[in-house]
C-alpha cells in the first residue's frame, strides 16, 4: 500500500514528449543555428531556465534567456492548451489513488502554467495536492533534492511514497535516492526499456496497470 505518489508529467502523464523532442530543435533553426547532434540528449534533463542558458553560453543564441523561454513556451502553448492528450488510463489512476486518499502531486520541468492548462483542460489537476516545477525549485531531475522535496511537501514517507516516471535519467535519480519508482512506457524511452526495467519495481504500458503492492 502506498500513501504518496510523485508523478512526472511529459511522457509519463501527457503524451507530449514527441512534440518537446522538437521544440528546440526548430527554435534553433528558426535562429539560424544548426542543432548539435546530441540536442536532445543534453536538453532532456534541463528545466526550461537551464535550457535557454545553454542555448546563449553554449550555443550562440543572441538573445537574452527570458527571450528564449518565451519564444518556447508560445511554441508549445497551444498545444498544452488545446490537443496535448493523456496517456493510455492515466485518469483512471489518478481518480483510483484520490480516491484512496493517496497524496498526490506533480514534479515537471515545463512551465507551470502549461502544465495547469493542460491537466485542467483534461480534467485530472483536481487530483493533486499541489504541483512543482523544476524552474522554480532551480534544480532538474539529474538532482535526488527535486524528489526529495516533493516527498517532504506530501509529508509521506519515502517508504511509502512511488515516483512514477518515463526517462531513464530520472528514474535512475529517484532509484538511487531510495524511491521506490515505477516506470511509464514512452516511445522516446523505449530504447532504455532494458536498464529502466532494472532500476524500476513495476514497469507499465498503461497507467492502470499499476499494482499496489
Amino acid at each position: 500500500m502506498i500513501r504518496g505518489a510523485i508523478f512526472d508529467m511529459d511522457g509519463t502523464l501527457l503524451d507530449s514528449m514527441g512534440v518537446w523532442d522538437t521544440v528546440a530543435q526548430d527554435y534553433l533553426i528558426q535562429q539560424g543555428i544548426s542543432p548539435p547532434a546530441d540536442l536532445l540528449e543534453r536538453t532532456r534533463p534541463m528545466s526550461m531556465q537551464q535550457c535557454a542558458d545553454y542555448f546563449c553560453m553554449e550555443l550562440g543564441v543572441s538573445k537574452a534567456a527570458p527571450q528564449i523561454v518565451d519564444a518556447v513556451l508560445q511554441i508549445m502553448a497551444d498545444h498544452y492548451r488545446y490537443d496535448l492528450p493523456l496517456k493510455p488510463q492515466a485518469a483512471a489512476l489518478l481518480s483510483r489513488l484520490h480516491q484512496q486518499g493517496v497524496r498526490l502531486c506533480v514534479c515537471t520541468a515545463s512551465d507551470r502554467q502549461l502544465a495547469q492548462a493542460a491537466l485542467s483542460r483534461l480534467g485530472v489537476l483536481d487530483n493533486f495536492d499541489f504541483l512543482m516545477t523544476c524552474g522554480e525549485e532551480q534544480l532538474n531531475k539529474g538532482s535526488p533534492e527535486i524528489f526529495e522535496r516533493a516527498c517532504a511537501r506530501l509529508g509521506i514517507a519515502k517508504s511509502e511514497t512511488v515516483v512514477f516516471e518515463d526517462a531513464l535519467h530520472a528514474i535512475r535519480t529517484a532509484a538511487q535516492a531510495g524511491f521506490r519508482v515505477v516506470a511509464v512506457y514512452d516511445q522516446t524511452a523505449a530504447a532504455a526499456k532494458e536498464e529502466i526495467c532494472k532500476l524500476a519495481e513495476q514497469y507499465l504500458y498503461r497507467l492502470d496497470e499499476f499494482k499496489e503492492e
